[in-house]
Formats: structure tokens, C-alpha cells, sequence
């Protein structure tokens, strides 16, 4: 099958080139590459975001990525993309009446947006995955959401247009439906993760004989990085190694690094609190794998790449339940469950497993097992195929929708 893949904002070559590639990038890459490996033939398209890019680049995974000019090629901000979309459909449109898709999957809603103009132009089959619905994230950012105010309505109609949406968690599918999209044509399927690369045997990062918390991601509030600062002062021998951000040299300049760093200063506890900077996926499973236990504590995380990297390295994950971490981090089996924004109950959490190296390391080899058997890329590619083959054969195929309501 031919699949057009639409990431506009999100390069699945940033994965392999960027230490601060994001989730959107490294699912896209992930997917690409494990449907390439089942015999699709599969095009990503990706606004050019710099100078001198290739118009098409053969990628590791054996799948192609096309440049479109669209808006300056240089990085442009979500809210200032919208008037260069145009111009993005109207490229698929004619790349796409010489190399015709059998079915096009866009990421993101942006994305959504081009795709469900070019692919209803062309009556092409559309599947989509939003990664992140502005319902719920204006929900929980509030006034720290940039998103449009318009992008709801503009969700809900990609959304009702498309022949298939891909939900990453339950949670995200009854938002979907709480939008309008009819529950027959929602697939749940999850994001996966490179069990090849993350893994259980192999090289560690040097470390003392201080017990270890890892945590890793964007330094954003939402991330709940200082829920796990503040929960150190009760677990004392503990040292907690926070991974993202800028490069090391420039933490100094990050205001959330800053924020970090006083409050562990506040709280007595700067000795043991260690920024990493940013850290290559390369490098990031020796890491985890130096971790006693994994602390994943956002209060806003639409699925969440992190816990599942952990469970694949053999790692047991103390997890805030929200989002997508509540399907992947079983309670009591690969990990445990913890409110968001409560450092009395991560104190709790990882004091059981800290304390107890027999459960931490059956947890660990739990979340091993159910990374390998529900997460893997390979797995994952087959149940989007799946949907792909759905939308091609055109089950449920929706009417076209003309406004938003």
C-alpha cells in the first residue's frame, strides 16, 4: 500500500539529527519505518523548516522524506503557520496526481488541516492522528495554551471529515467523541517504542552508591519536574537526575532549569538534584538503565513517550495517572500510580519500590514484557495498517461536513 504520511511541523528526520526531537517526531519516524519494514511504500511530507534541505531524502528506515516549500524555510511558530497551509495543499495536490496515494495519515491538527484538503480534492482516503486535542490541553494549560482559539472547531471538523481517527489513549477517545467523532470510525492504537534500542542489557551510565531517580523531558511546568524535587527531602541517600532541556552549557540560561535549581536550593536538597541537558537518543537508554526507578509526574501529558522507554530498558515507573500513562504503566505490575502534583504520594510511591529491590525488579521485568508484546514498533505498525486497510475499503465513510457544529 502506498501511504502518504502529512507531519508538517514535525521532521521524522529530527529524530535522528536533533537531541531535542520531540514525541510527534520520533512517532513518526517510529511508524514510518516499521510499516516501510511490512512492504508499504511510504512518503512523509514536512514543511522545509531551513536552507539548503534536499527537496527528498532517502531515510534510515527505508521510507522517503519530501521537503515542501511552504511559508520560509526556517522554524515558524504554531500560531504563525496557519496562512502558509494553503500553499502546503496545494503542493500535496499535485505531487499527489503523479505519485497517487492509496491513503494519506496526517499528524497533528495543523497537518489535519492540509491533509483534509488534499486528500478530499483527490477522494483519498484520510486517516488521522491528532496526538493532542486543544480540548483537553486548553483544559489543563489554561492561559499557557498558544494554541488559536479557532483550533477546537477546526478539530472537530478534520475530525468528523476524516474516514479514520487514531486515538493514542481511552482517554483521548472519549474526548474525540465528546467532539462528534462517531465511535465507530475511532481506533485506539497507541504510540510505540524501539525495543532494539531500549533495552534491558547493555552499556550504564556512571553513577555513585546513591539510590537513583531518573526523570526526562521538555523543562515545562506541566512536566511536574518540582513534584519530584519536593518529594527528595524525605527520601534521603536519593539522588534524582532530571534529563532535557538546552545542552548542559546553556542550562544556566533556561528559566525552568533556574526554577528547578532554586527550589532544590529552598528545600535543601541542590547536592543531590543533577540537570543533564539535553541527552541523545543514543545515550538516553544508558541513562535510563541507570535509574533504580523511572519518575514520570506530569499533570498534562497526552501520551506520554518516556514510561514506555523505562518499562523497555527493564525499569520500574512511578507514574502521575493521567493521559496516556494510565494504559501504558500498570499499577501494581510494571510500575505505580500516583496523583499529579502530589509530592506526599510520590514519596510513598518511590519509597516502596527504592526500599524493595525484589518488586523493583519484577516491575521491571513486567514492563520489559509489556513493552516488547504491546508496544513495539512492529506491533504497532500492524494495528495502523489495519486502520489504513479500513479507510481504503471504506468503512464508515463519513460525509463530507460543512462547518463546524
Amino acid at each position: 500500500m502506498r501511504v502518504a504520511m502529512v507531519s508538517g511541523q514535525a521532521s521524522p528526520l529530527a529524530a535522528f539529527g536533533k537531541v531535542d526531537a520531540g514525541g510527534r517526531n520520533v512517532h513518526v519516524a517510529g511508524l514510518s519505518a516499521a510499516l516501510s519494514s511490512l512492504g508499504h511504500e511510504v512518503v512523509v511530507y514536512t514543511r522545509r523548516d531551513a536552507g539548503g534541505l534536499p527537496g527528498e531524502v532517502a531515510a534510515p528506515g527505508g521510507y522517503r522524506v519530501v521537503h515542501v516549500d511552504a511559508g520560509p524555510a526556517r522554524a515558524v511558530g504554531e500560531d504563525e503557520l496557519p496562512p502558509y497551509m494553503g500553499d502546503f495543499a496545494v503542493v500535496l495536490r499535485r505531487l499527489w496526481r503523479d505519485w497517487r496515494p492509496d491513503v494519506v495519515h496526517a499528524h497533528h491538527w495543523m497537518s489535519g488541516l492540509v491533509a483534509t484538503s488534499a486528500a478530499h480534492h483527490l477522494s483519498i482516503p484520510l486517516v488521522q492522528t491528532f496526538h493532542e486535542l486543544a480540548t483537553i490541553s486548553k483544559r489543563h494549560l489554561k492561559a499557557a495554551d498558544a494554541g488559536p482559539d479557532e483550533r477546537i472547531m477546526l478539530e472537530r471538523v478534520i475530525g468528523r471529515r476524516a474516514d479514520r481517527v487514531v486515538a493514542s489513549c481511552t482517554d483521548e477517545a472519549f474526548e474525540l467523541v465528546q467532539l462528534g467523532v462517531p465511535r465507530q470510525r475511532i481506533s485506539v492504537v497507541p504510540s510505540g517504542v524501539d525495543v532494539d534500542l531500549f533495552t534491558v542489557d547493555g552499556p550504564v551510565c556512571r553513577r555513585g552508591r546513591a539510590r537513583r531517580i531518573v526523570a526526562v523531558g521538555k523543562l515545562a511546568p506541566r512536566k511536574g519536574f518540582d513534584t519530584i524535587v519536593a518529594a527528595l527531602p524525605a527520601l534521603p541517600e536519593t539522588e534524582l537526575v532530571i534529563a532535557g532541556g538546552p545542552a548542559a552549557n546553556r542550562l544556566k540560561l533556561d528559566p525552568q532549569a533556574r526554577a528547578l535549581l532554586r527550589l532544590a536550593e529552598d528545600l535543601g536538597v541542590a547536592d543531590r538534584v543533577r540537570l543533564r541537558g539535553s541527552v541523545s537518543r543514543a545515550d538516553m537508554p544508558r541513562l535510563l538503565r541507570s535509574a533504580d526507578v523511572v519518575a514520570c509526574m506530569p499533570w498534562y501529558e497526552p501520551f506520554g513517550i518516556v514510561p514506555l522507554e523505562a518499562m523497555a530498558c527493564g525499569r520500574p515507573v512511578v507514574a502521575s495517572a493521567v493521559g496516556g500513562q494510565v494504559d501504558t504503566v500498570v499499577d501494581g505490575v510494571t510500575g505505580l500510580h500516583v496523583p499529579p502534583r502530589s509530592p506526599r504520594a510520590l514519596v510513598d510511591a518511590l519509597r516502596r519500590l527504592l526500599d524493595d529491590v525484589v518488586t523493583r525488579t519484577a516491575y521491571g521485568m513486567a514492563g520489559r514484557d509489556r513493552a516488547v508484546a504491546r508496544y513495539s514498533w512492529d506491533r504497532v505498525a500492524q494495528q495502523i495498517a489495519g486502520v489504513h486497510k479500513r479507510a481504503v475499503n471504506g468503512q464508515h465513510r463519513p460525509r463530507l461536513v460543512r462547518g463546524g457544529s
